[in-house]
């Protein structure tokens, strides 16, 4: 039995595991069946692969809950799935959303290209402005924001923002995934469900897609019926992976931490680059907002070349320790160029109206030797301007 109250590094390596028996084993394995038997009586929970409840998500959906501090969690097959049975669950055709702006791409086509075809209207605000309750409607059921967003890193207040959505009897979803529970938890903030892509620092070693809500026994109770009938069910082995993976997030996200702040100390001295993005900085919007209430910094990390677009292609070609691919969250350090990937689809005016210039570079800094990295990005930095100087003297 652990401790109470554990701390979170307890919970995420026995939080929901089955009590010890003599000669059970110390990891819990891999189930495959899709079925299990029944009580002649029907007493007890049926017990069905299909409906998400085996026992390998029996034991990650109970670690999970204790993590982000509900009563109840539900695992599914990626974020976008627990996206969209969060908002089923509370939706029906007249609804609105009022939803941040600097939201994920995917979550954006989920709101504006599906659920409106279900009769679910939304509204785009800038949610760190008091204004946006001026977006609320006497049918808005809905306030979704994400605690840290991207890929410029904003800090979101959310208890500020709870408590407009709850005296307005919207529910707060908060997708949380930048942070995850080790850093944030934003149900403690007055957030009524918390969402994470799994397939992010939850899961930690880029092997498994998964998506995770967290809230009120009544909440997820709700979503899992939406599940069970959409069946974004969460592979058994996916499950276990990611139930492995939870084992290490505290000392993944010390490490982590510990990164994002250094290299992004070291980056704002670099001439080459023109602005540094990292809730840790003075410098930084949000700082103030993210001393508060984060528990840590994180490891996301933006960074603005100031030879512009052509300067950020040298710079990710360049690089030798760290890899250009478009995810974030693992112990590995990924690149990606924002312009290519999340908001390819934006003008280049469009973007830079939303600080992301042509330039800008999202790094996902994993857990390697500080050092090492340093000396990658160095040596990237100055490729980039040797190509830079060379295209100057060429012209």
């Amino acid at each position: 039995m652990m401790p109470h109250p554990a701390g979170p590094g307890t919970q995420a390596i026995h939080a929901g595991d089955p009590a010890p028996r003599p000669n059970a084993p110390v990891v819990n394995p891999i189930v495959t069946s899709t079925t299990f038997y029944m009580d002649a009586e029907g007493r007890g929970d049926l017990l069905y692969t299909r409906y998400g409840n085996g026992p390998n998500h029996q034991v990650l959906e109970a670690r999970l809950a204790a993590l982000d501090g509900g009563d109840d969690a539900l695992a599914v097959g990626s974020g976008m799935a627990a996206m969209a049975c969060a908002l089923l669950s509370l939706l029906q055709a007249g609804d609105h959303v009022v939803a941040t702006d600097a939201i994920y791409g995917g979550t954006r086509a989920l709101l504006s290209t599906e659920l409106s075809r279900l009769g679910i209207q939304t509204t785009y605000v800038d949610l760190f402005s008091p204004e946006w309750t001026e977006a609320l409607r006497p049918e808005t059921r809905v306030v979704l924001g994400e605690s840290v967003s991207n890929p410029i890193l904003r800090v979101l207040d959310v208890a500020t923002v709870a408590r407009a959505a709850q005296a307005h009897g919207a529910a707060l979803v908060i997708d949380s995934t930048f942070t995850s529970p080790l850093n944030f938890r934003p149900l403690e903030h007055g957030a009524d469900l918390v969402m994470h892509s799994a397939t992010k620092y939850l899961g930690g070693h880029s092997d498994v897609t998964a998506g995770v809500l967290v809230g009120s026994a009544a909440r997820i109770g709700e979503a899992r019926k939406r599940a069970r009938v959409w069946g974004p069910v969460l592979d058994p082995h996916a499950a276990w992976l990611l139930e492995r993976g939870i084992k290490t997030l505290s000392v993944r996200m010390e490490r982590h931490n510990r990164n994002g702040a250094e290299i992004a100390r070291w980056a704002q001295e670099r001439l080459e680059i023109a602005r540094v993005i990292h809730p840790s900085l003075p410098s930084h919007t949000d700082h103030e907002t993210a001393a508060r209430i984060l528990d840590g910094f994180g490891a996301m990390l933006g960074i603005e070349l100031r030879g512009g677009g052509p300067a950020a292609t040298r710079f990710v070609r360049a690089l030798q320790l760290a890899k250009l691919a478009p995810s974030l969250g693992g112990v590995e350090t990924l690149v990606s160029e924002p312009r290519h990937t999340s908001h390819a689809a934006m003008t280049p005016a469009e973007r830079a109206a939303n600080g992301i210039p042509d330039g800008f570079v999202r790094i996902s800094l994993g857990i390697e030797d500080a050092a090492d990295l340093i000396a990658d990005f160095d040596q990237a930095l100055r490729a980039a301007d040797a190509g830079e100087t060379e295209r100057e003297a060429a012209d």
